[in-house]
């Protein structure tokens, strides 16, 4: 058994219910982010154009924007319905750092976009490595596919 399939069946087995709880707060969130962005992608293009490190060209901004925010709301949804937990969360991991180091006030213990981007990205990694749950679709679509 390789280390992946390891990992997916120690996630499967030591995953409490109250830990769905979470993942389905956090699915609300990133979809609540997701429609945020959306509504003012100015905002989100502004915060992306303030990074002296990278020169990005308005095609590429804005196919960045666009996949930030598709992403959040897509991934979701599904990692609130707990329908491909783990690769949700793969997608979403990249954008969160981002969100985190991109942040100007770093070490302010008052500024709570950074500590809420903190939290949701510790909750990725831990959802990417346990997987959805049993309160989610992919065991209730899996619990149908074994009764045939």
């Amino acid at each position: 058994m390789n280390l992946v399939h390891r990992i997916e069946n120690w996630g499967d087995t030591h995953h409490p219910a109250v830990i769905d709880v979470l993942r389905i707060a956090l699915g609300i969130f990133l979809l609540l982010k997701g429609i945020a962005f959306m509504q003012n992608t100015a905002d989100l293009k502004g915060i992306i154009e303030s990074q002296d490190t990278i020169e990005f060209s308005s095609g590429v901004l804005v196919a960045l924007v666009y996949y930030v925010t598709f992403a959040h709301m897509v991934g979701g949804i599904m990692i609130a319905l707990g329908i491909l937990t783990r690769f949700s969360s793969i997608i979403q991991i990249p954008i969160v750092l981002g969100a985190v180091f991109v942040n100007d006030q770093l070490l302010s213990p008052i500024n709570t976009q950074l500590w809420f981007s903190v939290v949701a990205l510790i909750l990725l990694v831990i959802f990417m490595i346990i997987g959805s749950g049993p309160l989610s679709l992919d065991r209730y679509l899996g619990s149908l596919s074994n009764e045939d």
